[in-house]
């Protein structure tokens, strides 16, 4: 069942802004209202003043953040139900609780280097590593017309078809939830999903012939034609195409989601009691290094 608000965490920044205008695109797709949140614990409560002078400016600046941006996507999303709200709590800990009723949360994402806000640096990967809910990052400076393919000039556009969802599978482990999320954005968006997966010449001792390597590939091919059947019945309006490479996951998905509109990728919910981020090398390197928005969906 879909949760019933798309999420988006404003603060100021081109990453977050860029998120907003993301979030908003998405939850016209899939038919849900928008809610854009902008945390700051020095806000004071409603309709009373400021404990300290010099917290005037901050304040002001923390309300016009969350004013602007509902403006803005207002006029430029009319059929949209847009909803704004002041927390009144430090960013991290309030955009985990946003999360957790939301069908997805939006952030900015600075990707590798650059400066961005709060959302945009480590509040954003701290949140992606402990949401129990999607989490997607979008890069300062996509628009709309990067959702859509290149006209047939090559020059950008908002009325050609969306542009392929790229998932990184692997067929090892759980990944139905993973599935699951990019077959909805795929299906959503009217777009091919392509699948990435990288595979691995398993250890053995000595040098492996090319009879046993060719046999391992077509291994690989077995195992994830077969995860994908009841998928492709199930969601049989969908055009799914399969991408096999051998080598290191990261670098293989960095390539093969090049051009697409969004990656989905996966990442294990924490463990009760366990400590770190367990975002994984896999999805850090994802969310640093690829340019489209980044979807990472948790999975047991």
């Amino acid at each position: 069942m879909l949760r019933p608000v798309v999420v988006a965490g404003l603060d100021g920044s081109r990453e977050s802004d860029a998120a907003a205008h993301w979030a908003a695109r998405e939850a016209l797709r899939r038919g849900l209202p928008l809610r854009l949140v902008h945390a700051w614990e020095g806000m004071p409560d409603e309709g009373r003043p400021p404990t300290l002078p010099e917290l005037q400016a901050p304040q002001d600046r923390a309300l016009k953040v969350l004013r602007s941006a509902g403006d803005r996507l207002n006029e430029r999303y009319p059929q949209l139900c847009i909803v704004t709200e002041q927390l009144r709590r430090p960013p991290g800990p309030a955009l985990l609780a946003e999360a957790e009723d939301a069908e997805l949360l939006v952030l900015g994402s600075r990707g590798f280097g650059g400066v961005g806000g709060f959302f945009a640096g480590s509040v954003a990967m701290a949140t992606v590593a402990h949401a129990g809910r999607p989490v997607v990052l979008v890069r300062s400076g996509h628009t709309r017309q990067d959702d859509h393919l290149p006209d047939r000039s090559g020059e950008p556009s908002v009325h050609t078809p969306c542009r392929d969802v790229a998932v990184a599978l692997d067929v090892g482990g759980p990944c139905d939830e993973v599935l699951e999320f990019a077959l909805r954005a795929a299906q959503a968006r009217g777009a091919p999903l392509r699948v990435v997966h990288a595979w691995h010449v398993p250890y053995r001792h000595g040098l492996v012939d090319a009879e046993e390597r060719a046999q391992d590939r077509a291994r690989a091919e077995r195992e994830l034609r077969a995860l994908l059947e009841p998928w492709r019945e199930k969601y049989a309006g969908v055009f799914v195409r399969e991408t096999l490479s051998e080598g290191r996951p990261a670098r293989l998905v960095v390539k093969a989601a090049g051009g697409a509109g969004l990656l989905v990728v996966g990442r294990r919910r924490r463990r009760r009691g366990a400590v770190g981020s367990h975002l994984g090398p896999v999805a850090h390197t994802l969310i640093r290094e690829v340019a489209c928005p980044v979807a990472v969906v948790p999975h047991d």
